[in-house]
């Protein structure tokens, strides 16, 4: 696992980000083996999923759901006086349903997959993709709709924004490929372009959702249900350009990331040294063969692992 993932991690980089160093909120860093993420403060036996962390490493969103899609809300934790704050539900979200949140690369802009009405008011049946800037005192917006160009009368699921502005996305039965296919609307002076769906080293006619995109479009992580390697109900995958710029066949990450539960939004953290991932796999403690009493199942039940999601982390690279 460990040789891979460094060769997965020198293979994709080699850019000269600048960062400064990313105070976690986990003061354990993960190995090569995937761990939960930031347990009892984000990992805490919800349904907890989809992360993105701010460039400056201040701030961190994720989204907590009811494992029936009846509710869900993004998260913010923070940075408060040196130290990370406790879980609050984001400014900008707690009524509608809300999630995958996704930082541009300066900061400065949130996108987000929401429910919530238009100007009009009038309820929404589907999810469009919607951004809120932050302010110059350091809060967030008001959340604003990225428009018809973006939106249609599908869904439209996780953003992710690369350094050009470029939007990759994920829409539900609306090119002919799969019932989910990733999207890519290009960013231009005058505003995005249409959607066009990644080409077949990407979609498929299974379903391919939940991309992130490298900042510099180098390469993408995406999540796929029912090709002849998914170990389960939906695998993590990863695609790479090559010299020319053409996206190359996808390769299947490992066991270990990829398991026999679903594993998807995939997320590389702005430091370029983790990858973090949502699973819904059971922990180890629920394939032990002893009997369990009313305090162990219980435990077992409204703890991370209970077979809602969690979010893990595991090394990228050195």
């Amino acid at each position: 696992m460990r040789n891979l993932a460094v060769l997965l991690f020198l293979s994709l980089t080699g850019l000269n980000y600048t960062f400064a160093q990313l105070h976690y909120p986990d003061g354990t860093p993960p190995a090569d083996t995937p761990k939960l993420f930031a347990r009892g403060l984000i990992s805490d036996g919800l349904s907890n999923r989809d992360l993105t962390i701010s460039p400056a490493g201040d701030e961190v969103f994720f989204t907590i759901q009811h494992p029936k899609f009846i509710a869900s809300v993004i998260i913010r934790v923070a940075i408060v006086n040196g130290k990370w704050g406790k879980p609050e539900v984001a400014p900008f979200s707690g009524i509608n349903r809300d999630l995958e949140a996704s930082f541009s690369p300066d900061g400065k802009t949130l996108y987000f997959s929401s429910d919530r009405p238009l100007a009009d008011g009038k309820p929404k049946r589907d999810f469009d993709i919607w951004k809120v800037s932050k302010k110059p005192d350091g809060k967030w917006g008001t959340p604003e709709n990225l428009g018809p160009v973006v939106n249609t009368g599908k869904n439209e699921f996780y953003p992710s924004v690369a350094k050009n502005g470029n939007l990759y996305f994920t829409v539900e039965a609306a090119y002919g490929k799969g019932s989910e296919d990733i999207v890519l609307c290009k960013y231009t002076p005058k505003g995005y372009e249409a959607p066009v769906s990644l080409p077949e080293d990407i979609n498929t006619k299974f379903d391919e959702f939940n991309a992130f995109i490298d900042p510099d479009e180098r390469f993408i992580l995406f999540s796929c249900q029912g090709r002849a390697d998914d170990m389960g109900k939906g695998d993590l995958y990863l695609a790479r350009k090559d010299a020319t710029g053409s996206w190359q066949p996808a390769e299947h990450l490992p066991a270990g990331i990829n398991s026999s539960a679903l594993d998807y939004c995939p997320y590389i953290t702005p430091d370029k040294k983790y990858l973090i991932f949502s699973s819904n796999r059971l922990s180890k403690s629920w394939y032990d063969d002893k009997a369990v009493n009313y305090k162990t199942l219980k435990a077992l039940l409204s703890d991370p692992g209970n077979g809602l999601d969690d979010l893990y982390w595991v090394k990228w690279g050195k």
